[in-house]
């Protein structure tokens, strides 16, 4: 089976091929003879209820410095492909989302992955609220009473944007910290929507596991220990890779996450669990397959194209 692939991502150049799991999904399919084009989210267009983009040819190398080839651009129409990877990086704004609303015009006769309606319907720090027994104490809120009363409770908190991303501007407020009344101010003049509140989890120290999911499937893990001098386990933040197991807590979060995943058609999810609790499912571009098989664990770029071409057979 060959397959014509367009995928939507942030401009290839700028990618670091060594982690960047939208490029381990180009490796795989190109491998298996797939035809590749490329294109940014700034060139979608719909015209008369059909959808374009201008689209290059594209051939991926595994060489730092050398990792493509674009051909001349064309306007096609998206929906002459079998297949559309949904690829860009958050944030999730106003920008993200109108490219769901746009490709939701081509899926699933050609296929979105992942399903861009769904997508939009469960960002990370929202779909995970589905499932409050898994999750350490959680507010969504930006009321100062209620985000007072939350902390008055849990002592030591962590406060964080609602649809941020790659850990940027998470912070840990402990009971007596003084910073809280001016961090409150930055957050509400620098987001108008509400934020995350969550109860700090001191397990955050020996690491935040990253758990790939493929068709609600368990597809690989790896541990992101932080660096000593800060609270932030993402690797973009200097986290650490490390091989881990799956604990039996871990394996009871992914059977019950499964058919919600399943029935989304968000066939890849990266979700992230600290000590016993879940924090965070990401679908908008889950990253980790790089990082996950390096370390001897699973391709997940491969059980991604299995499941992609089983369902264009179907």
């Amino acid at each position: 089976m060959s397959l014509k692939v367009a995928v939507q991502m942030d401009p290839i150049q700028r990618i670091n091929i060594k982690g960047d799991s939208t490029f381990a999904l180009l490796l795989e399919a190109q491998q298996r003879g797939h035809q590749l084009a490329y294109y940014t989210p700034d060139r979608l267009a719909l015209l008369n209820g059909h959808v374009f983009a201008s689209v290059e040819s594209l051939t991926v190398r595994d060489q730092a410095g050398d990792h493509f080839t674009l051909r001349e651009p064309r306007r096609v129409e998206l929906a002459q492909f079998d297949v559309v990877l949904l690829r860009q990086d958050p944030p999730f704004d106003l920008a993200y989302v109108t490219t769901t609303h746009l490709l939701e015009c081509i899926h699933p006769k050609t296929l979105v992955v992942n399903d861009p309606a769904h997508v939009r319907n469960a960002p990370e720090k929202i779909f995970v609220t589905l499932f409050p027994d898994l999750m350490p104490p959680t507010l969504v809120s930006r009321d100062l009473a209620e985000i007072k009363a939350f902390r008055a409770e849990h002592s030591d908190i962590v406060m964080k944007p609602l649809y941020g991303h790659g850990g940027g501007a998470v912070f840990r407020v402990t009971k007596d910290d003084l910073n809280f009344g001016s961090l409150f101010d930055m957050f509400s003049v620098t987001f108008r929507e509400q934020w995350v509140v969550q109860k700090f989890l001191p397990a955050v120290k020996q690491g935040d596991k990253r758990i790939l999911l493929v068709d609600g499937e368990f597809a690989g893990a790896v541990n992101r220990i932080p660096a000593a001098d800060d609270l932030r386990s993402n690797m973009v933040r200097g986290g650490a890779p490390a091989e881990t197991e799956l604990t039996k807590r871990e394996r009871e979060i992914c059977k019950r996450l499964g058919p919600a995943l399943r029935e989304r058609g968000l066939l890849l999810a990266g979700i992230d669990v600290i000590g016993d609790w879940l924090t965070e499912i990401n679908v908008t571009s889950p990253t980790g397959i790089r990082a996950v098989k390096n370390l001897g664990g699973p391709n997940a770029a491969a059980m991604v194209w299995d499941k992609i071409e089983a369902k264009r057979k179907a």
